[in-house]
């Protein structure tokens, strides 16, 4: 008996109950809609940067041209070899500037080649103009094959030229250099 009077002794004598709190690490409530507010304007920042430095046409205006030759060939067909020197004003929009050791652009019309332009290096500001000369090169162009879709051509308003430029340089992205060969075909 003396066992179980000392074990009811024992629970008798315990403390009362107790309540415990564990406290977690506080974290602010997330706020969606200041986070749908922080993506929005990311995501209009990037929209911005790729829209002012997405590259776009040059505008290219012939300012002269000298005829440099002339050339006219009866056997085996008639055609003509013409060589002009040629000087364009390069209007650039882009925050890119170019410097080119060679540029070559063959020209065809209606899948026949009808010669290049080629100019030795030269330099292309950013979001400035520049002047760049070039010879302009027909080499052996029929002349009575040609005319006809020519004249039909150009009573629609437009003249499907064919081009296939090489350039040889480096692009220019404010104080960066950044080595350029590139090869592209338009039709």
């Amino acid at each position: 008996m003396a066992l179980a009077h000392s074990k009811a002794e024992y629970y008798t004598h315990l403390p009362p109950h107790q309540n415990y709190v564990v406290l977690t690490p506080y974290y602010p409530p997330f706020n969606r809609s200041r986070c749908r507010i922080l993506c929005t304007v990311f995501l209009i920042l990037l929209a911005a940067t790729v829209f002012f430095l997405w590259p776009c046409n040059p505008d290219v205006k012939i300012m002269r041209f000298k005829l440099n030759r002339v050339h006219v060939h009866t056997f085996p067909r008639v055609a003509v070899d013409i060589s002009i020197f040629v000087t364009v004003k390069v209007r650039n929009t882009d925050v890119y500037s170019m410097d080119y050791a060679f540029l070559d652009v063959g020209v065809g019309y209606r899948g026949k080649r009808l010669g290049h332009v080629r100019s030795e290096s030269g330099h292309v500001t950013s979001r400035g103009s520049s002047y760049v000369d070039a010879v302009l090169e027909f080499d052996g162009v029929e002349l009575l094959s040609d005319v006809v879709f020519l004249l039909e051509d150009l009573a629609k308003g437009t003249v499907p030229f064919d081009t296939f430029t090489e350039i040889k340089g480096y692009l220019g992205v404010y104080i960066f250099q950044v080595p350029l060969m590139v090869k592209t075909v338009s039709v």
